[in-house]
């Protein structure tokens, strides 16, 4: 398993969620990062979904 992160920032950049979980790889991080987003409100403001090794892999402006 991989460690992915999910953030979603503020229009000032200021991050307003940021939660950390695991996935077994990049496809599956992007869909459970989304699924995240969603579930906290998140999905329709700017965030991103990186790799542990700070690849970005989801980004929605």
């Amino acid at each position: 398993m991989k460690d992915y992160v999910a953030t979603a920032f503020s229009q000032s950049g200021e991050v307003l969620f940021e939660e950390r979980f695991e996935a077994t790889n990049d496809t599956e991080g992007r869909a459970k990062g989304e699924v995240l987003l969603e579930e906290n409100g998140y999905i329709d403001i700017t965030h991103r979904i990186t790799s542990s090794a700070g690849k970005l892999i989801g980004f929605h402006r």
